[in-house]
């Protein structure tokens, strides 16, 4: 089970960010992702697995005025 945005969530197995994110439809260009405390640098999406017990914060930014 993971956390995400507070919310508990199953996970089948690990999970790379940039997998989970696609499969949630998370616009992968307009947010941040936190895991477990720290930034995750959207270059690094690709090889950090989320796993069992992970917290992760998820932000989208957007526009307007």
């Amino acid at each position: 089970m993971i956390t995400v945005n507070g919310q508990q969530e199953n996970l089948a197995g690990d999970i790379s960010v940039f997998a989970y994110l696609v499969q949630k439809n998370y616009p992968t260009t307009r947010i941040a992702v936190e895991k477990n405390g720290n930034i995750v640098p959207k270059s690094r999406y690709e090889s950090t697995m989320i796993t069992d017990g992970d917290k992760l914060e998820i932000v989208t930014f957007v526009g307007g005025g």
